[in-house]
């Protein structure tokens, strides 16, 4: 059987089948049209050990010789004799090139163990790859399925390993760590994506960084209990892969069904962490139901709004006229959507009661929501809402009428005896696998959306699934393919309908919910220096245009610090930007900036969500340069940002990556200006640098190789550079 080459985008994946069994046998740089005799890429055979070449799998597995983690682990649970088909040897049944040779689909089959397993891998034009596999059940009797791993190697010269990891109010940090003989694991057991969980894991070369070295990274794209891991032999190879975490019996196959692994999505890179967040950008921006100025679509085209959410501004403090004062001042600063966060259905005033029953409460809105609506919709803006439809608490009309739809542990309802998970911000969670319980939550939403005019959904889900079960099984699997199926067919009912995913910020951002929302919520944490962090990494693989970034109050309520405007402006800036703050409180001069900003983000989002995001490698761990690039060249817009004090006096020439080495360009500071009331807090110097009053010219081959002086920002402050083309 010939192999199998895919190509795109300075990326090949090439396919043998010279063993029997499918292989991949490179991922990474691109290979040229002309292949060698791959026979020559036999393996030597060592001393005491198999008597053949070991394969590893596009499946890896025992029957071959492989001695790490196995692609699939399972068993019979039919005639009394549990335990059968435990170790199959599959091996290529077919394989051919897909999507006009983008793609390729190979099914491999072990007719003894009555299993066969269909692998889907697609190298899309940007070179973010995916892969999947679909195992049947071709037996005559059940078989219970632990594991189905979706894996790719990783060559010897990835010696270091990059991923995230986080809790909440501070999603989305990297560690860094060598690589090393044996297993390592990162589980999710949170039922949701988690705070915790790693967007992203990336292999590299020594010391591979934002823009240089070799690197291979992987996304799960599922947003329930999973595993990734580094699996590194004896041998020297080394696997990197997810699988979906399933719980005791979750997934039993009757015969003739089917288990499909989520995607597992791959990106190479030969200049560093940029190179695999370019090929997630150019993935997500080719999406039909992209939104943003980015997309290749012309009818997702349109731009991202301006958002003011409520939550910071009034928490639960619903009251029509404050509310309406809100909207008017948001309208008056250009503000383009106003989001009416948690607190106006019936019984909830606080987090104690009310969830589940999605009607609006008579006596906090007599009238309904359309007077706000209304309003709102007057001063030209969108109009959003805040839901929480996979949870309940127990103080609620739906949980007193129906204690059998909370998910949990037991058979039986905690009205009959059954043991409920332990409370989570005094809440629990809908059983979205009973049918019954999907419905209700479907219909309340679905009446909801039709009887008002609204735009945007703010889609919450404040709790890990702990001991979620239905029926007395483990059931995270069903409540995520349910929760899916829910988000699927409130779209089509409401297409129209924008959706942010939230899950107590950041705890479900992954490419799974991504495939049926238009944006996320990347952390509860509002604080600028935070979010810089929390961005920067979010972003590695998200576009900016699909993370909420918000201006918060002067005063963080999650860290407590003070930060002046001017920081969380350009900090929001970076992302689709909003505010969550009582801005009836701001002073004239925040409101001054306020305007400024938003009239920046006016003028530069089609930029900011179409181009091409640059992270700067800089000495200095303190300070941090990043930008995003048009594909053209023509502009560019970077934050300088002091994380913290500096070591040394000044921060030197700092050059500016990513532009057109040949074209000329003017550098000038966008934010804050003279004009800036703070303009005096964000520097600590006696003089500025030259540039800084006259602005700066200069090739992009200069900015990048010689750079700029930066003036002395002070500690937890930025400068807004704003870069043109000047031919």
């Amino acid at each position: 059987m010939d192999p199998l080459h895919l190509r795109s985008a300075g990326t090949s994946l090439l396919l043998a089948f010279g063993s029997g069994e499918a292989e991949i046998v490179h991922w990474g740089a691109d290979l040229g049209e002309a292949l060698p005799d791959l026979a020559l890429l036999a393996p030597p055979i060592p001393h005491s050990a198999l008597d053949v070449p070991v394969v590893a799998g596009l499946l890896p597995q025992a029957s071959s010789g492989w001695l790490g983690r196995p692609a699939v682990r399972g068993n019979r649970t039919g005639d009394g004799a549990p335990g059968l088909s435990f170790s199959p040897a599959f091996r290529v049944v077919s394989a051919e090139a897909t999507l006009d040779g983008c793609g390729a689909r190979i099914v491999q089959s072990d007719p003894d163990s009555g299993l066969s397993v269909a692998s889907d891998l697609l190298l899309h034009q940007g070179g973010l790859l995916e892969l999947s596999h679909e195992l049947t059940n071709t037996g005559t009797t059940p078989y219970s399925l632990d594991e189905l791993g979706a894996v790719l190697p990783v060559p010897g010269d990835a010696v270091e390993l990059l991923d995230l990891t986080g809790r909440w109010c501070r999603e989305n940090h990297p560690q860094r760590q060598a690589i090393r003989q044996g297993t390592w694991v990162r589980s999710g057991r949170h039922g949701r994506t988690g705070h915790d969980s790693s967007l992203l894991v990336a292999a590299g070369t020594a010391g591979f960084s934002n823009r240089s070295g070799r690197v291979w990274a992987v996304h799960f794209g599922w947003s329930g209990n999973h595993e990734q891991y580094l699996d590194t032999l004896a041998d020297g190879r080394r696997m990197l892969g997810a699988s979906e975490l399933l719980g005791s019996g979750e997934v039993v196959l009757a015969p003739g069904t089917s288990y499909r692994t989520p995607v597992l999505y791959a990106a190479y890179s030969d200049h560093g962490l940029d190179g695999v967040t370019e090929a997630f950008y150019h993935w997500f921006r080719g999406r039909p139901q992209h939104v943003g100025p980015g997309a290749r679509h012309a009818a997702s085209g349109r731009q991202r709004p301006v958002v003011l959410n409520t939550w910071e501004a009034v928490y639960f403090d619903h009251r029509l006229e404050p509310l309406l004062e809100l909207a008017e001042s948001a309208a008056e600063l250009g503000v383009e959507r106003f989001v009416l966060d948690d607190g106006w259905f019936r019984g909830r005033r606080d987090d104690h009661a009310g969830l589940g029953d999605w009607y609006v409460d008579e006596t906090v809105w007599p009238e309904g929501l359309a007077p706000l609506i209304e309003r709102v919709n007057a001063l030209g803006m969108e109009f959003g809402l805040w839901v929480e439809p996979e949870m309940l608490n127990l103080d609620s009309d739906v949980a007193r009428a129906h204690p059998d739809w909370i998910a949990g542990p037991s058979s039986r309802s905690y009205k009959d005896g059954g043991r409920l998970p332990l409370e989570w911000r005094h809440q629990h969670v809908l059983d979205l696998a009973n049918p019954d319980a999907w419905q209700y939550v479907y219909d309340r939403l679905d009446a909801l959306l039709g009887a008002h005019r609204i735009a945007y959904l703010k889609w919450d889900q404040n709790r890990d699934l702990t001991e979620h079960g239905h029926a007395g099984r483990p059931s995270v699997r069903e409540q995520t393919l349910a929760a899916y199926r829910l988000f699927d067919a409130l779209k089509a009912a409401h297409p129209h309908v924008e959706i942010e995913s939230c899950s107590s910020g950041g705890a479900r951002v992954d490419l799974g919910i991504l495939q049926r929302t238009d944006r996320v919520w990347a952390s509860d944490c509002n604080d600028a220096l935070e979010r810089q962090t929390i961005q920067r990494w979010t972003q590695a693989v998200l576009p900016p245009e699909l993370v909420g970034s918000h201006v918060g109050p002067t005063h963080s309520h999650t860290t407590g610090r003070i930060h002046d405007i001017s920081f969380r402006a350009i900090t929001a800036l970076f992302g689709h930007f909003g505010m969550e703050w009582d801005i009836r409180q701001a002073t004239p001069a925040e409101r001054g900036t306020l305007q400024r900003a938003i009239a920046l983000y006016k003028a530069h989002r089609g930029l900011l969500h179409s181009g091409v995001r640059v992270n700067a490698d800089l000495a200095e761990p303190n300070l941090a340069l990043h930008g995003v690039v048009a594909h053209d060249g023509a502009s560019g817009l970077f934050a300088a940002v002091a994380l913290g004090t500096l070591s040394a006096e000044t921060p030197g020439r700092v050059g500016i990556p990513g532009l057109d080495p040949e074209r000329t360009y003017r550098v000038r500071a966008a934010l804050p200006t003279s004009d800036d009331a703070d303009l005096a807090n964000t520097f600590t110097q006696t003089a500025p640098p030259a540039w800084l009053a006259e602005d700066a010219t200069a090739t992009g081959r200069f900015l990048a190789e010689v750079g700029l002086p930066l003036p002395v920002l002070r500690p937890e402050h930025a400068l807004l550079l704003e870069i043109t083309a000047t031919e």
